[in-house]
């Protein structure tokens, strides 16, 4: 039972993007299906994900923290930078209606996304490093998430900022940190690391829930609206994302960089938390009900987009490795 377990585990893993897209298709002909996930069961969710991530971090893992303090201050400050910079501009750009401006902001002003990992595992990026960026965002998201949307997202609509900051506490540091104490005080017990590789696909199955919550959520706006709604916001999530990964990029290189942290740097800035901009758009903008659109898509293209590009990344040392030598 265990071994079968492990296999779908590591199956989810490998193919996060399909799955997720098919349960966002199957939701969208049977939007019935998932509208239990929401309120304090999305909440319940989110913090079910978070804590798969605190099982999987060890006491070396935070040690990197203190060791590369330099590339850690960079990555973070490109981070909390660039993805609320470049959605400002967006909403102005596309001249976005105060819905769909709210959750593009959301997902541009939250930490990066536990799956960003996976990714720089794929492309031969610095993995260490992008664990430590993981974790510094996650742990200055209760405070800089709502402090970036008082600033970006202030002038269209109020901002709870003390309830966010308490939200976000309770939704990622908190099941973080119980599952590193977890990690730490059994460790050692030799089911333990079963549980570890049982975790990305527990992972996997929740975001797909919440991805699923949402659907149901404005699947009757996606239908009066009709095409044209999904289209224009996906284009400014494409951009939002696409434009992510490119600066990272370029910040990377900007700060002398190797090519491994490079890509890190790049996966990390352009894949977002967007399971917890979805669970802050439904908490706090519940009159805005198409602030968690946005959301929802990049739930799903991120995930596509960050397999994409670690794909490439792979595609072009294929490709310098098979060059002749003169």
């Amino acid at each position: 039972m265990i071994s079968l377990l492990l296999r779908i585990s590591h199956w989810l893993a490998s193919y996060t993007s399909a799955f997720i897209i098919a349960i966002a298709v199957v939701t969208f002909l049977f939007p019935d299906l998932f509208t239990w996930v929401s309120g304090t069961t999305q909440t319940v969710i989110l913090g079910l994900i978070m804590l798969t991530m605190g099982l999987t971090l060890s006491t070396e893992d935070f040690r990197i923290l203190a060791q590369r303090p330099w590339h850690i201050l960079i990555g973070s400050c490109a981070q909390f930078f660039i993805m609320p910079f470049i959605a400002w501009t967006l909403v102005y750009g596309f001249h976005l209606e105060p819905a769909l401006a709210i959750g593009i902001l959301l997902v541009g002003c939250c930490p990066g996304g536990v799956s960003s990992n996976i990714m720089s595992f794929l492309c031969h990026g610095d993995v260490a490093f992008s664990v430590g960026m993981t974790c510094t965002s996650t742990l200055l998201a209760p405070v800089m998430t709502p402090f970036l949307m008082q600033l970006t997202a202030g002038e269209i609509v109020t901002i709870d900022t003390i309830g966010m900051f308490l939200n976000i506490l309770i939704v990622t540091i908190i099941p973080v940190g119980a599952g590193c104490l977890l990690n730490r005080c059994f460790s050692h017990r030799n089911c333990f690391p079963t549980i570890q590789h049982l975790m990305p696909g527990v992972s996997v199955i929740c975001l797909a829930c919440i991805v699923g919550g949402v659907i149901s959520t404005v699947h009757d706006s996606l239908i009066a609206r009709g095409f044209y709604l999904f289209i224009w916001t996906f284009s400014v999530v494409l951009c939002h994302n696409s434009l992510g990964y490119l600066l990272g990029w370029a910040a990377g290189h900007m700060a002398g960089f190797n090519t491994a942290r490079k890509r890190t740097i790049s996966i990390e800035v352009g894949m977002q938390n967007a399971g917890l901009a979805t669970n802050l758009a439904t908490v706090f903008f519940a009159s805005q009900p198409l602030a968690v659109l946005p959301c929802a898509i990049s739930c799903v293209w991120h995930s596509i987009s960050g397999t994409i590009l670690a794909g490439i990344y792979l595609h072009f040392d294929k490709n310098k490795h098979q060059e002749p030598t003169q």
